[in-house]
C-alpha cells in the first residue's frame, strides 16, 4: 500500500469514527480530496528557506529598510489542526546583501505550511532571514487569528494574536524599531 492509499484509508476510518457513512455520495472522494489539500497545507515541511533565499540573493549598497508588509498566510493550529489565518510584516535592513522581494512571502508560505503556534512561525521567520542574508537587522510581526479560539474552545470571535521577533538594530535601536512600526501601522494608499 503506497502512501497515499494509507492517509485515504485514515481519513476514511476518521469519517467512520465521527460517525458518518464513507460510501454516501458526498463523501465518496473526500479521503482523497482530504488527503491531497493536508499534504498541500504542510509541504512547507519539503522546503528548506535557505535554498529558496539563495536563488535570489544580489549584492547591493542600499542599507535602508526593506518591508514587505500585510503578507496573507493560512496556516493550521498543531494543537488542533484547525486553521490560523493573518498577515506578516517584515523588515530587513541590508548588510550588502538583499533577497528578491517575492521571497519573503515565499518563506512565510514556506513556515505557514507546517502544523504551527504563531509564536514559533514568527520566530523561524525572523531566524531563517537573519541567517540567511546576514542583515544589520530583521523585524517580524504576525497578526492572526485562531479557529481553534474561535470555532471551539473560549469562542471568541475575531480576536486578534500578535506576535512580534526582532533581531539586531530592530532590538537594540529604539528608533529602527519606531520607524519599523510606524510604517506597518501606516494605512496603504487608496489606490493600492
Amino acid at each position: 500500500m503506497d502512501k497515499d492509499q494509507e492517509f485515504e484509508q485514515a481519513i476514511t476510518k476518521v469519517l467512520e469514527l465521527l460517525g458518518e457513512d464513507p460510501r454516501r455520495e458526498g463523501l465518496l472522494k473526500t479521503p482523497s480530496r482530504v488527503a491531497k489539500a493536508l499534504q498541500f497545507l504542510t509541504e512547507g515541511y519539503h522546503q528548506d528557506p535557505k535554498e529558496i533565499l539563495n536563488q535570489a540573493m544580489f549584492t547591493s549598497s542600499n542599507d535602508e529598510m526593506v518591508v514587505v508588509r500585510d503578507i496573507e498566510f493560512y496556516s493550521m493550529c498543531e494543537h488542533h489542526m484547525l486553521p490560523i489565518i493573518g498577515r506578516v510584516h517584515v523588515a530587513y535592513i541590508p548588510d550588502g546583501k538583499v533577497v528578491g522581494l517575492s521571497k519573503i512571502p515565499r518563506i512565510v508560505n514556506l513556515f505557514a505550511r507546517r502544523l504551527q503556534i504563531q509564536e514559533q512561525m514568527t520566530e523561524q521567520i525572523a531566524d531563517a532571514i537573519s541567517q540567511t542574508i546576514n542583515p544589520k537587522g530583521v523585524a517580524v510581526v504576525v497578526h492572526a487569528r485562531h479557529m481553534c479560539m474561535e470555532m471551539r474552545g473560549v469562542q471568541k470571535i475575531n480576536s486578534t494574536t500578535v506576535s512580534s521577533a526582532l533581531r539586531g538594530l530592530f532590538k537594540s535601536d529604539h528608533r529602527t524599531r519606531s520607524e519599523f512600526y510606524n510604517i506597518i501601522n501606516t494605512p496603504a494608499p487608496s489606490n493600492f
